[in-house]
């Protein structure tokens, strides 16, 4: 484990190296970066990262942005624009300092939308994103999800199962609680970046994902203006990489990476 500073605060960070990958440099070459859910972090991600950074044969970053995992922890209450901040203020100078200049971003949730929100802005080239149960706007199924997520954390042991991936599991989780359930965030909207987007887009969501329905990317497919897969996956709900469906979205992520360098 390793650790920068970027966004004024101490952020933990992993780089997994494909086998003949070795010795490589993340400057040198395509560079898959992992962008957490609401309550991820880098412990969170298990062995998926690796798998998909050896099935893709490209190195893989994964980081645990602030509140998360053993970065430092949040020290106050999240803003309704927190995923514009850390996509397009920390995001940035994680990959500067890193050297990252060809990022194919692969984010799930929350980490989806930071992926996107990233990519429109075009500030930095981005070679591709994958965006796994994205959010680009707020629907009732969501926000009645994560309602039954905070009654979960106060009847259950869910803070103690969660203190296995983060330092502070009650700030981590109301972090991202407290503001998805805050009536200023039910107007939280994104789909202004989409058609900013160029790079090549794939779309993975779960048949049974019990946080958003299609229309979420339905609503991606139809804005962005570069080419876009999507792959619905049945017997799956929120987490593809932690379902039955894990191996599909693996071979999945493994081709679209393939094909963006067949395209250049």
């Amino acid at each position: 484990m390793d650790f920068l500073k970027a966004g004024g605060h101490r952020l933990e960070y992993q780089i997994h190296l494909p086998g003949d990958r070795a010795g490589a440099h993340v400057a040198s070459v395509p560079t898959l970066v992992f962008l957490h859910e609401g309550l991820g972090s880098v412990a969170l991600w298990k062995q998926f990262p690796r798998q998909v950074a050896e099935a893709a044969n490209c190195p893989a970053l994964v980081y645990s942005r602030l509140g998360y995992g053993k970065s430092a922890k949040l020290a106050a209450p999240r803003a309704v624009d927190y995923m514009h901040r850390e996509a397009l203020d920390v995001l940035p100078e994680v990959l500067g300092q890193l050297g990252i200049e060809t990022p194919i971003l692969i984010g799930h949730s929350d980490g989806a939308s930071i992926a996107l929100i990233h990519a429109g802005a075009g500030k930095r080239p981005v070679r591709g994103v994958v965006a796994m149960a994205p959010h680009v706007f707020v629907e009732d199924i969501t926000v009645r999800s994560i309602a039954e997520a905070k009654r979960t954390f106060q009847n259950t042991d869910l803070a103690q199962r969660l203190g296995r991936y983060h330092d502070d599991p009650d700030a981590t989780f109301r972090g991202w609680n407290d503001i998805w359930l805050h009536p200023d965030f039910r107007g939280w909207n994104i789909e202004g970046c989409l058609a900013d987007i160029r790079c090549p887009v794939l779309l993975i969501q779960g048949e049974e994902d019990q946080y958003g329905t299609v229309a979420q990317v339905e609503a991606i497919a139809r804005q962005v203006s570069g080419p876009v897969e999507i792959l619905m996956l049945p017997d799956c709900a929120h987490s593809p990489h932690q379902s039955i469906q894990k191996d599909a979205t693996v071979a999945a992520i493994a081709g679209f990476v393939s094909n963006l360098g067949k395209t250049g």
